[in-house]
């Protein structure tokens, strides 16, 4: 049987997903409960909502704090890793080593996993990650510190404002703007 719970952040709702003991799948915030409950009624239609037990409860406490500002090592929750192609699987281990606040880009996860050329599809790989925050996809850029794509609610926007808030760097190089937040190119 599938769970859910919905829980507040400092950016908007979020869910966790579990079944047993192992947490099945993560929403990225929404703009609001309504819609959050609409995508996550279309992602897992057989999952009721319920009390956190206390290792779902555990992950939502991480979720929160980082969703603040606080560094959280969220690798150590127990996902379903075993739900996902070997390739993708890869692609979230390398993932789920970059701590808060820094970046790799697509090819560097490539690289990483012994792939390299093959950015496009660790991009794709991100793009279908169940667990976001957990496996923080929000954490992979394009080339050249540009973005790249994020399927959450608000798009890159959500994954800029994710980085902003863990004061991320997307360069190695020193620059004049380092204090200010990331901001999405304007239209």
């Amino acid at each position: 049987m599938q769970h859910f719970c919905l829980f507040d952040t400092a950016i908007g709702p979020c869910a966790l997903v579990w079944q047993g003991e192992r947490i099945i799948g993560a929403q990225l915030p929404e703009g609001d409960e309504e819609t959050a409950r609409r995508r996550l009624s279309r992602r897992f239609p057989d999952a009721a909502e319920t009390q956190p037990p206390a290792f779902v409860a555990e992950a939502i406490g991480g979720v929160v704090a980082l969703l603040k500002g606080e560094p959280r090592d969220l690798s150590h929750l127990p996902i379903a890793l075993d739900t996902v192609s070997e390739f993708n699987r890869k692609v979230y281990d390398v993932a789920l080593a970059i701590p808060p606040g820094e970046t790799l880009t697509y090819g560097e996860v490539a690289a990483r996993i012994g792939e390299p050329g093959v950015a496009r599809a660790v991009g794709v790989a991100l793009g279908q990650n169940p667990f976001p925050i957990i496996v923080p996809c929000h954490r992979v850029l394009a080339a050249g510190g540009k973005t790249g794509g994020f399927s959450a609610d608000g798009g890159v926007e959500t994954k800029l404002r994710m980085l902003t808030i863990e004061k991320a760097r997307t360069s190695t190089e020193p620059g004049l703007f380092d204090a200010l937040p990331l901001e999405a190119r304007r239209r």
